[in-house]
């Protein structure tokens, strides 16, 4: 059995790539990006490394063939990955994939104002209608982008400005959603299912923000601000606000647009959602916001 991995140079990608490879071999990977060589340590390994472009679907056939399954890990283009995920997923039926797993998003309905479930939504539509089978794992906001790009600002600046009101995130943590998709890509009995893969708990932004805190050995002031706030803070930044690809602004890899339309979802109810779903498909309880944080800023607060 072949797999195939869109975006496999990034962060969830090489995660992966590591994880399958661990479960039917590097030699059954099929490795796609925009820059083969950014892949070259997998290809050492016995991966096959082929070229990919979302913006360029005659690249993509060529690509998937041979594959028989494939993770497709969603663009980083926000608000505009609706036409590049169509693109791939045409690809893959094209070049007979039979099985495509997605990587999607909590909270998605018509009524949520997140730009982000404007690519995630109509993406499903078009897996559920391509003809192969399909899985949807829709997962949570990282836990790793509170420790790793929000906490570094929060406790430098000692303020956490958000406009997401009592709204609740289950944070997940990475590696959980990693496990959870290598469990769907390497085992049986996936297809039609769509799992909402969370943390362990429910939590307001506040509570993230005391989590972030304690573990840093800093405090951190929370800021309550409404949407105009939030695009304020970002604009002074020089954050951008629509996407522009592989910009990162002072440790920010997001546009305002997605932040900002993400907090009113936030603010909204929309991500309230929390399941065992990592424990079903992996077979242990998810990690914890806490656990991380203490993991990872109690280092940096060792220092």
């Amino acid at each position: 059995m072949k797999i195939a991995i869109t975006g496999a140079s990034g962060q969830l990608g090489r995660a992966a790539v590591e994880g399958l490879a661990e479960r039917v071999g590097m030699a059954n990977l099929i490795l796609i990006s925009r820059d083969p060589s950014r892949l070259a340590e997998f290809a050492e390994r016995g991966a096959s490394c082929r070229r990919g472009d979302f913006d360029d679907p005659a690249s993509l056939t060529d690509a998937f063939a041979g594959a028989d399954r494939m993770l497709l890990i969603s663009g980083t283009r926000v608000g505009k990955r609706v036409a590049q995920h169509r693109a791939a997923i045409e690809a893959a039926v094209a070049s007979g994939v039979g099985h495509i797993a997605y990587t999607s998003f909590i909270g998605i309905s018509a009524d949520n104002p997140a730009i982000i479930v404007r690519d995630h939504g109509p993406t499903e539509d078009i897996l559920k209608s391509s003809g192969a089978a399909w899985t949807i794992l829709r997962d949570a906001q990282y836990a790793d982008a509170v420790t790793d790009v929000i906490a570094p600002n929060a406790l430098a600046t000692g303020k956490w400005v958000s406009s997401s009101g009592d709204g609740r995130m289950a944070f997940v943590a990475r590696d959980d959603c990693v496990a959870c998709a290598v469990a769907v890509l390497a085992g049986q009995g996936h297809e039609g299912r769509t799992y909402n893969v969370t943390g362990p708990e429910l939590l307001t932004y506040r509570q993230a923000a005391q989590i972030v805190a304690e573990a840093g050995g800093r405090p951190v002031d929370y800021v309550a601000t409404d949407d105009n706030g939030l695009y304020a803070m970002f604009d002074a930044m020089g954050v951008p606000r629509e996407p522009v690809d592989d910009l990162v602004v002072g440790g920010n890899p997001w546009c305002s647009d997605d932040m900002v339309t993400f907090e009113a979802g936030i603010r909204g109810g929309h991500f309230d959602v929390l399941t065992d779903d990592v424990e079903r498909l992996t077979g242990r309880g998810p990690r914890s916001l806490r656990d991380l944080a203490r993991a990872r800023l109690g280092l940096q607060a060792a220092k």
